[in-house]
């Protein structure tokens, strides 16, 4: 399986990850709004059913963590998919996320 290419697109306020991934068709993405320079809220992650079962939430999941954790910021979960996320690894989110 290919690995989805993930890139980000950001205003002032808010923030969008898209992920793609080589001969599937559409897209999946993450969205979040930006509190304050220490604090975001990720409140959507999606993926069409043509991306099911590769990955691609997950990956968007660990993207966002990352930037954060560089960003020295954490995130808040409003998002369903990256709540259950924080909770199945909380090695991965410790010191990020709050659950």
């Amino acid at each position: 399986m290919t690995k989805p290419i993930i890139t980000r697109d950001d205003t002032d306020t808010k923030a969008r990850y898209v992920a793609v991934v080589e001969g599937v068709e559409g897209t999946g993405e993450l969205t979040l709004s930006k509190l304050n320079e220490t604090t975001v809220i990720v409140d959507h992650t999606a993926t069409p059913d043509s991306m099911r079962g590769m990955g691609v939430a997950s990956a968007l999941a660990e993207r966002v963590i990352e930037d954060a954790r560089d960003a020295g910021q954490t995130i808040i979960p409003l998002c369903p998919f990256l709540k259950s996320y924080a909770q199945r690894h909380p090695d991965r989110v410790a010191g990020v996320i709050k659950v």
